[in-house]
């Protein structure tokens, strides 16, 4: 998933530096994403437009790669995530999304990525979605456990509107 990079760094500075791409922090190293590859960056954008126009109807707000306060030195970025509204107002949201989207890179490991979904959903976060861009297998965590493989190519949240098909998604 993810590799360090550099040594230890304040928190402060990390906020106030901008990186291109953009690396995650956790407890004072910098975490390199693997990101920039077609079909990743695709699917990112497909998956952000989906929800940005189902925003009204869904009574949500969609983001891309927002770094996110999910404890005092750790500052992960979701690939797309989404919000319940009221949307936070904060910079740096410390309040969990409703949905935390992890699109796999070729480099990804499975394992990191399975750990990184329970850290987020111990966080508060209701529903982790891996997937993989390539194939639009995918797995969701939940408070209850995790992973679950996401049936029928179609993640729907449950007590909300929301539903998923990555097929159709792909194809808008």
């Amino acid at each position: 998933m993810a590799m360090s990079v550099g040594a230890m760094i304040p928190v402060e500075e990390y906020l106030r530096t901008s990186y291109s791409p953009d690396r995650e922090y956790r407890d004072g190293v910098l975490v390199q994403r693997n990101v920039g590859e077609w079909v990743h960056a695709e699917l990112q954008a497909a998956l952000a437009a989906y929800f940005r126009r189902r925003r009204k109807e869904w009574n949500i707000a969609v983001c891309t790669e927002l770094r996110i306060k999910v404890r005092e030195r750790w500052y992960p970025i979701p690939d797309v995530c989404v919000y319940q509204q009221p949307a936070p107002q904060e910079r740096f949201p410390s309040r969990p999304p409703l949905l935390w989207i992890e699109i796999l890179s070729e480099r990804d490991q499975m394992m990191e990525m399975w750990s990184k979904a329970r850290d987020v959903i111990a966080f508060g976060t209701s529903y982790v979605w891996i997937i993989d861009p390539t194939t639009l297998q995918s797995e969701v965590f939940t408070s209850s456990g995790g992973p679950h493989e996401v049936l029928d190519k179609t993640l729907r949240i449950p007590n909300t509107a929301i539903i998923v098909p990555l097929a159709e998604v792909m194809e808008e």
